[in-house]
């Protein structure tokens, strides 16, 4: 039996004060019925009732636990990696109020919802760089996200190869079998323009190890125009940059790995879809450990304490008979 309080000098303190009361009391009623010369035996038939009563209070503030104590608890969780597109198109303000202003906000609902999961996030122009190994620590994903910018990174062009060869590889050094790849998954968010070289070889080394990779296209087929300074970035003959969706691209990564396309433009929202979908995979077992479940039992002594008590108010005694 295990007991919720410990029996310390509150509980010494309670108990001397009901003896010295009731002490009090018997020496009272026996010192009346002496010098009346009646006896008083049945003083000992409610001593024994309410000591009863006072015993089963004194336990159920004790809180007893018992019955079965042990039970097996198995942890189960995925391992997401987020690569996030950082280069300078993913400043434009198709999206209010901006790209990259939008994914951050979509990016903290990713980190709640899968609170109970490990997310590791990957930031990436032409090159790619580790924000933030795979963790549990929400606040510290929330901050890192907060503190994401197009200034970052190089701003030479958009490369899918360095991220996801750096997502795969951070995947695959985790320990655990290979039919548990399948509780892996990699998150691509971009403006998909892609101007890599490597990109078929890595997808298909993801595609060899069963990761899934879903894709998030972020703009429209509209476009923006970049800022830079006071006016919009121009190309080298003067024109106006415009940078526009490119979800061929990404949607083409997602299928040829088995995984999906979603999008966030002008007119929806996929992220919630996004959610749902790697909600429905099945996590790996990460381990299993036994904890202490058994139930707190107070209520069955203050029960039959009050069933008592309530005996005790309704039978009369008389402690002195004359």
């Amino acid at each position: 039996m295990v007991w919720f309080r410990e029996f310390g000098l509150f509980e010494i303190a309670v108990i001397l004060v009901f003896l010295g009361g009731y002490t009090l009391y018997l020496i009272k009623v026996i010192k009346i019925a002496r010098a009346i010369h009646t006896p008083y035996d049945n003083i000992f038939y409610k001593l024994f009732l309410r000591t009863v009563i006072f015993a089963l209070l004194l336990i159920a503030f004790l809180g007893p636990s018992f019955g079965d104590s042990r039970k097996e608890v198995k942890s189960v969780g995925k391992d997401i990696m987020i690569c996030v597109d950082l280069s300078k198109s993913m400043d434009a303000y198709d999206i209010q109020p901006t790209r990259l202003e939008k994914i951050k906000f979509e990016m903290k609902r990713l980190v709640e919802a899968f609170n109970s999961d490990r997310i590791g996030i990957i930031i990436f122009s032409s090159e790619a760089f580790m924000q933030s190994p795979l963790t549990y620590d929400q606040n510290a994903l929330n901050l890192f996200i907060e503190t994401m910018n197009t200034g970052l990174v190089p701003s030479s062009g958009t490369d899918f190869g360095p991220p996801l060869k750096m997502a795969l590889n951070k995947l695959s050094d985790q320990e655990g079998p290979s039919s548990q790849q399948k509780s892996k998954v990699i998150i691509l968010i971009s403006d998909g323009e892609d101007f890599g070289e490597e990109t078929d070889q890595v997808i298909q080394s993801v595609k060899d190890n069963d990761i899934k990779l879903f894709t998030l296209g972020v703009g429209t087929q509209e476009g923006s125009q970049l800022r830079a300074g006071s006016g919009f970035k121009t190309d080298r003959q003067g024109n106006t940059v415009v940078t526009r969706l490119n979800s061929k691209s990404l949607q083409s990564l997602a299928y040829n790995t088995n995984g999906e396309y979603f999008e966030i433009n002008e007119s929806k929202n996929d992220v919630s879809r996004l959610i749902n979908m790697i909600s429905r995979i099945e996590g790996e077992l990460r381990d299993t450990r036994f904890v202490d479940v058994s139930a707190n039992r107070y209520y069955y002594f203050l029960m039959v304490a009050l069933f008592l008590l309530v005996i005790d108010m309704l039978v009369n005694v008389k402690t002195i008979r004359i």
